[in-house]
Formats: structure tokens, C-alpha cells, sequence
């Protein structure tokens, strides 16, 4: 069974970093997509950063220049830089991929369990 395996996060003040790391547990055929949401108490989960297999990067504008965005596609993971932290950043952190298990597999999305970020100020 497949699994999203997240490391990182936790308490920091505002302007400290951390960083988030994400690991596939399992092997998949292929992975197209990696990257991260982000949920906050009362708010839907938004996007923070995808990276694609190729290596072209999608940002959340609220990020930009605060927050990098990495992947190893060798040993299927996927990091995330973030820098500048803000009190806004606050909110449980999703892995996520959109990946192909077996070849006659359809792409689907897959997530971790999810991992708190505290930004305090």
C-alpha cells in the first residue's frame, strides 16, 4: 500500500523557517505531480507549491520568494523550504501526489496525514 509519509514542521516565530519533507512509502509506476497544501482552522485547503516530473514548479502567490519547493525523483520525495514565516502560514500542511500505481492504473491523488505549522508572533 502507497502511503505519504511527512516530516517537519512545528513551532516557530514569525520570520524563522522550517522545513517540510515528504517521502512516497511503497513504489508507484509513475509520479507526475508532487507538492503541498495547506489547510487553516475555518478555511478550505489551498495550494502552497507543486512541482511537476519534469521539474517546473507552481507557486501560491502568497508564497513566492518566501517558500521553495524541491523533489527527488529517484527516491520519491518532496520538500518545502519555507522562509519568512508569517502568522497567515499557520495551518496543517498536506503532501500530496498525483500519481499512476501500475501501468493499466489510472493518475489519482493521494495525501499524507497532514502535519501542523505554528507561526506565532
Amino acid at each position: 500500500q502507497v502511503q505519504l509519509v511527512e516530516s517537519g514542521g512545528g513551532l516557530v516565530q514569525a520570520g524563522g523557517s522550517l522545513r517540510l519533507s515528504c517521502a512516497v512509502s511503497g513504489s508507484a509506476f509513475s509520479i507526475n505531480v508532487m507538492g503541498w497544501y495547506r489547510q487553516a482552522p475555518g478555511k478550505q485547503r489551498e495550494l502552497v507549491a507543486t512541482i511537476t516530473s519534469g521539474g517546473r514548479t507552481n507557486y501560491a502567490d502568497s508564497v513566492k520568494g518566501r517558500f521553495t519547493i524541491s523533489r527527488d525523483s529517484v527516491k520519491n520525495t518532496v520538500a518545502l523550504q519555507m522562509n519568512s514565516l508569517e502568522p497567515e502560514d499557520t495551518a496543517v500542511y498536506y503532501c500530496y501526489a498525483w500519481m499512476k500505481l501500475f501501468i493499466i492504473s489510472r493518475q489519482s491523488d493521494y495525501w499524507g496525514q497532514g502535519t501542523q505549522v505554528t507561526v506565532s508572533s
